[in-house]
């Protein structure tokens, strides 16, 4: 049991919700922090080592198990794990685990056969959502440009329930000039707008369909000009009503579903 939140054995939950601190800290140190109990089983069953778990004092017989034998369970009041973590862990369960060794691109494309690409999504609630989705509706994996959100940080990983363990990703090097190694591999680029001038995702023909990449720009801007002119197709989920889009992680639902069904 552990009374005191400057306790050392503590410091890898220490001020979860301190995005920059957090940022500083889990990939230097190859870790990241799962939350609740369903995560945390998740996490485990990807093949991810468990460093240690954390969890509410009154929910140690429930949850003590979650960790392997060889792994610290560390116990603590309501009151200090808000006090390490900066918010009330209403879930009661915290996992601390390691990270594996970044994926290649080329060995995520390698067995995939539809994949979702993402330009400059920072919002770690968006990459959660797009994982889920991605996850849920059959694509194979995701690419990352350099300056979108981790995927395997606290809140994208709750968000995702946990999903961003079940799709492989990787991180494209060079923007946007490694999406050419995506073309190489055989996928058809489609860049999701909404221009009225693109071709609505229903009538995309079965040779676009037959290896997608789907292309998703960041809420507001969406994808950038030279991203734009790469694409093999420009694509539009058609609107009613005079609403001109959706959230990103509305609109790769939809687009996921589409291109697969």
């Amino acid at each position: 049991m552990l009374t005191d939140a400057e306790d050392p054995r503590m410091a890898d939950y220490r001020a979860l919700t301190d995005l920059a601190l957090r940022t500083r800290f889990e990939p230097p140190h190859g870790l990241f922090i799962a939350e609740g109990e369903l995560v945390v089983q998740r996490a485990r069953r990807a093949g991810y080592r468990m460093r240690s778990l954390l969890i509410d004092r009154k929910r140690i017989a429930k949850h003590a198990g979650l960790a392997p034998a060889d792994v610290p369970v560390y116990a603590a009041s309501a009151d200090v794990l808000e006090a390490v973590t900066g918010f009330h862990v209403h879930r009661g369960v915290l996992a601390s685990y390691h990270r594996k060794p970044a994926a290649s691109v080329d060995a995520v494309l390698k067995s995939a056969r539809s994949v979702l690409v993402l330009e400059d999504i920072n919002n770690h609630t968006n990459i959660g959502a797009v994982f889920r989705s991605a996850a849920g509706l059959g694509m194979d994996a995701v690419l990352l440009s350099p300056t979108c959100a981790d995927p395997l940080y606290r809140r994208s990983v709750r968000v995702s329930m946990g999903e961003v363990f079940a799709l492989p990703y990787a991180v494209l090097p060079t923007w946007p000039t490694g999406l050419e190694c995506v073309r190489r591999a055989g996928f058809t680029v489609l860049a999701l707008t909404p221009d009225e001038d693109a071709t609505p995702v229903g009538e995309l023909s079965d040779a676009h369909r037959a290896r997608p990449a789907l292309l998703f720009g960041a809420e507001g801007p969406g994808l950038s000009d030279e991203v734009m002119k790469t694409a093999d197709v420009r694509v539009r989920i058609p609107m009613s009503r005079g609403v001109d889009s959706l959230n990103v992680a509305a609109a790769a639902a939809v687009a996921c579903y589409a291109v697969s069904h």
